[in-house]
């Protein structure tokens, strides 16, 4: 398998070194990729390619498949880090100053607040669709949240990652149906994959926003955990790691462009507009009923739950990782190494479990109430941050003495470590202009 740092041979005393035996690259060992693309696409994601179908046809789906391979840069460089050093990512953070673990604890705290409320309202939705006069959305996100919770704190990695599977494998096998059940039209799909912009007011940025969330939050920094909790804990895992990241950005890109399709086929030829946010796919659910029968609205609806409990349960389990991870290096480990994430140590300590109860009980509150207007703002503006303080990171680490001289990045990780970097400043500086500031203060 091509090497994805852009090296083409090895120099120095870290290529004659003799390393861990690599592992032949199976099939087989696929799993902390499907993992991470399911937590990573989650319902806003697939109801922003829906909009971007539904108002451009099928003119950006060469955008959304650069996003894919925006994120295979990303995640692999993630995976590359605890592979290639034996230690996690929070460590490697760290190591460049304290300012990273202010931000990193900032940011766990609001954003898991505010997530934590959003995904169990998501996971809600389709279910009260489902069953309407069983109990209120409310209740049904209690629920969620609380099965969730049970569920991360009774299981370790292995039983997660079977049940991920399951759930992507729903997700698919709904995606799929609707575009095929939507007839696509490929001559039009095909000319999509040229690069052209909308002739729209705003497309760059319309545009740059599509491929920068294909399934990009700080799941993608989970991955390195996740890979290894799976136990890959050295760079014997290398092809394999890349292997499974590969397989994981292949199966968000199906995802993606067949909700395109969907938007492209059934939205845009008959130029219907739905809501954003969450609830323009029951509206989705209501337009498939009607067009294609009970059955067809019925199963979309169970893809729908299915893609958000699977951001749920996948947050719940990776962030309360990282987040684990943290507050071990706070608290006096040195040197955080993945071997302790594979013996699943990491998801027994009461720092794993009391960020698992931070991301339940706490933003239950926000589903009886308005969101805190002021606490919505900080938590975009984090938000938008993290995804340029990632790229920037790993860059700025895996260029360095910090990783082995073998596994550093070549050209081409450098050149798409940059570009996601730059994408996703511009994304947050636009994020945080867009901000209502005046009513802020």
């Amino acid at each position: 398998m091509a090497d994805t740092t852009g090296n083409t041979q090895h120099t120095g005393a870290a290529a004659t070194a003799p390393g861990p035996h690599p592992r032949k690259s199976s099939w087989r060992h696929i799993g902390p990729g499907i993992v991470v693309a399911a937590t990573g696409v989650g319902a806003g994601d697939l109801v922003a390619t829906l909009i971007a179908g539904s108002n451009f046809g099928y003119t950006l789906l060469w955008a959304a498949v650069i996003g894919c391979l925006v994120k295979i840069s990303l995640a692999e460089a993630c995976g590359r880090w605890h592979l290639a050093t034996g230690r996690t990512l929070f460590d490697g953070w760290a190591a460049l100053g304290r300012w990273t673990t202010w931000f990193f604890a900032v940011y766990a705290v609001i954003w898991g607040f505010v997530y934590g409320a959003a995904a169990m309202s998501s996971s809600a939705l389709p279910l009260q669709a489902l069953f309407p006069d069983v109990m209120d959305l409310e209740w049904w996100g209690i629920a969620c949240g609380l099965v969730g919770l049970a569920f991360v704190w009774f299981n370790k990695y292995d039983v997660f990652e079977k049940v991920m599977t399951v759930l992507v494998g729903v997700m698919f096998v709904v995606t799929v149906y609707l575009a095929v059940r939507v007839t696509p039209n490929l001559g039009d799909a095909f000319a999509g994959l040229l690069p052209v912009l909308p002739d729209e007011e705003d497309s760059v940025l319309n545009t740059l926003g599509l491929i920068g969330g294909v399934g990009g939050t700080i799941t993608l920094a989970a991955y390195g955990y996740w890979v290894n909790a799976k136990g890959w804990t050295d760079s014997g895992w290398m092809t394999v790691m890349r292997l499974d990241n590969r397989v994981a950005y292949a199966t968000t890109g199906i995802f993606v462009v067949a909700m395109l399709v969907v938007g492209a086929e059934l939205l845009h030829s008959a130029n219907i507009a739905i809501a954003s946010g969450d609830k323009g796919l029951i509206q989705l659910g209501d337009i498939l009923e009607e067009q294609y029968g009970t059955a067809t609205g019925k199963l979309f609806l169970i893809g729908f739950f299915a893609t958000s409990f699977t951001s749920l349960i996948g947050v719940w389990h990776g962030v309360s990782l990282m987040f684990a991870d943290f507050l071990a290096r706070q608290r006096g480990e040195r040197e955080a190494r993945g071997e302790v994430l594979a013996s699943g140590r990491r998801e027994r300590s009461w720092a794993f479990r009391a960020y698992l109860l931070w991301l339940t009980f706490p933003p239950m509150i926000l589903l009886f109430q308005d969101e805190p207007f002021r606490l919505i703002i900080i938590y975009g503006v984090l938000g938008a941050a993290f995804m340029p303080f990632l790229a920037l990171t790993l860059m700025w680490l895996l260029n360095s003495s910090r990783t082995p001289r073998e596994w550093r990045n070549g050209p081409l990780s450098n050149t798409m470590l940059a570009v996601a970097g730059l994408l996703f400043l511009v994304l947050c500086v636009k994020q945080v202009w867009d901000q209502p500031w005046s009513q802020f203060f």
